[in-house]
């Protein structure tokens, strides 16, 4: 089998009202696919980001890779991964995980497997938490409120609250009610994104272990090892961290200096699947769980293939108002709060292009 050609396609919608985390506001959804075609007819799909810098590194690599065997992911890997030029962190290595997700799409299909059961099958339902709680102009505690008891309507046994966007003792007000909207048995996850610096997010954790915290993501900047570990020594919150983290050389760091229980690799950032199973397996030797941070389309596979998948992170129509439309089959949250892996080969996943048409921009 060779590669024949590689093409990306990016779309972009509006929300009906902006969304933001402790950092960040979002206007915008941003979708990209990466399309890799073969000479037997099988066309791989990868998840991207999109944008100006992601195309170019993509439409830079489609030379090097067309002509080659797209069974060869190891090797495939190594060739676009040279962190002198390009692939040590940042926008070149999220251009090479998209093209990575495609290779291994055509894998599966190759092999008339799910991704999940290629990769090790470790099970076929995974747990799963809404992600949600953003701020958004109007959204006071009361519809903050309203929108955690939806998400346990609709069957979640965990939820997760956007915090550090507002002082501290509001926030832990917001986390007060959340608490108390999902009641007791529901798991509730907070996501600073960054937003404070080390001693504050100890000042906020102290706040907020009274309210039964299942765990505090990315509660300080990246690259602040110390302040993770720090804050991790301070409070009884498992600590979550590593969306932003890149290839397994950053995962073996973070595990090094003891900066989380709990390792949210993406797939769609550190590298893809091939960089990915190895982040599983380093977590693996250091009995650490992995809950892989954004797509649930690609991170399904990826939970459902490891021992050490903890639960999976799910965004419904809360956050995309395209949600349920942009594939032919939807991910669905069960009755019981898991998500069921799919069973058709590769990914799985088949974009409507006629709904998704009037959204294009590249």
């Amino acid at each position: 089998m060779k590669i024949t050609s590689i093409a990306m396609q990016e779309y972009r919608w509006p929300r009906s009202k902006p969304i933001a985390n402790g950092k960040h506001t979002y206007t915008h959804v941003n979708y990209a696919l990466v399309k890799i075609a073969t000479d037997q007819g099988i066309t791989g799909i990868g998840l991207g980001h999109g944008g100006e810098i992601e195309r170019a590194i993509i439409a830079g690599f489609a030379p090097m890779l067309v002509g080659e065997d797209p069974i060869d992911v190891e090797r495939l890997w190594h060739k676009m991964w040279e962190p002198k030029l390009v692939g040590r962190r940042g926008l070149t290595t999220r251009a090479i995980s998209a093209i990575d997700i495609g290779l291994w799409d055509i894998r599966a299909k190759a092999a008339n497997m799910p991704l999940w059961k290629m990769l090790g099958g470790f099970r076929d339902r995974v747990p799963t938490y809404v992600a949600g709680g953003y701020y958004e102009e109007g959204k006071g505690l009361r519809e903050l409120a309203r929108e955690m008891e939806d998400n346990v309507r609709m069957g979640a046994r965990a939820v997760k609250m956007k915090v550090g966007g507002v002082p501290i003792a509001e926030d832990a007000e917001r986390v007060r009610v959340a608490r108390d909207a999902v009641g007791p048995g529901v798991k509730l996850l907070v996501d600073a994104n960054c937003a404070y610096r080390s001693y504050e997010a100890i000042q906020f954790a102290r706040k907020i272990e009274a309210y039964d915290v299942f765990w505090f993501e990315e509660p300080v900047m990246p690259d602040d090892y110390d302040g993770h570990r720090k804050l991790a020594q301070a409070t009884s919150i498992p600590i979550a961290t590593g969306e932003n983290e890149y290839t397994r050389y950053g995962f073996r760091d973070l595990i090094r200096n003891d900066c989380a229980a709990i390792l949210n690799a993406d797939a769609k950032i550190l590298g893809g699947v091939t960089e990915f199973m190895k982040v599983a397996a380093l977590a693996q030797a250091h009995d650490l769980d992995i809950a892989p941070h954004g797509s649930q389309d690609i991170h399904i596979h990826l939970v459902s293939a490891i021992s050490n998948g903890l639960i999976l992170e799910f965004y419904r129509d809360t956050v995309d108002p395209m949600w349920g439309r942009i594939y032919r089959e939807t991910l669905k949250l069960n009755d019981d709060g898991t998500v069921s892996a799919p069973m058709a080969p590769g990914i799985g996943i088949e974009p409507d292009e006629n709904v998704l048409a009037p959204y294009r921009i590249a």
